[in-house]
């Protein structure tokens, strides 16, 4: 994963292609990158963004930010309120117990930090930018 300006990106190696391409995925936008290498893919991550802005600029659009920090959830009753249960038990508030177990839930899935690895890209091949391929989402519950 790479971060630019809040924006995270996600990367996927094509090896029939062979080339490097991603998305940024805590958006409801569609911005994409591609590159040939890693120094590629950096920068065409980086250019995406920024042209992502530039364009909802030049429309007076304002860009999707990043997560808001708010979601809804829909339970089970009885999880509810065993949830409910826990976060008294252990003096919290819902919302302050619920944060404290996904943050947890991250760390222990590993996603959190991705370890920069010291390898460097073979070839040289010519720097290839896909500009962002931009476009509304529609709302799901993974963003809304």
């Amino acid at each position: 994963m790479m971060e630019y300006k809040g924006y995270i990106g996600k990367v996927e190696f094509d090896d029939e292609a062979d080339i490097f391409h991603g998305e940024v995925i805590n958006t409801r936008d569609v911005i994409t990158f591609q590159g040939g290498g890693v120094a590629e893919l950096k920068r065409a991550f980086k250019d995406s963004v920024d042209d992502y802005l530039a364009f909802c600029a030049e429309r007076g659009e304002e860009p999707d930010k990043p997560f808001s920090g708010q979601f809804v959830t829909r339970l089970p009753p009885e999880l509810h309120r065993k949830v409910n249960l826990a976060a008294t038990m252990s003096g919290k508030s819902l919302n302050a117990w619920v944060s404290e177990q996904l943050q947890s839930a991250v760390a222990r899935s590993g996603i959190v930090r991705v370890k920069k690895a010291a390898r460097k890209a073979k070839g040289t091949g010519k720097i290839v930018v896909k500009r962002a391929a931009i476009r509304r989402r529609q709302p799901t519950e993974k963003h809304a």
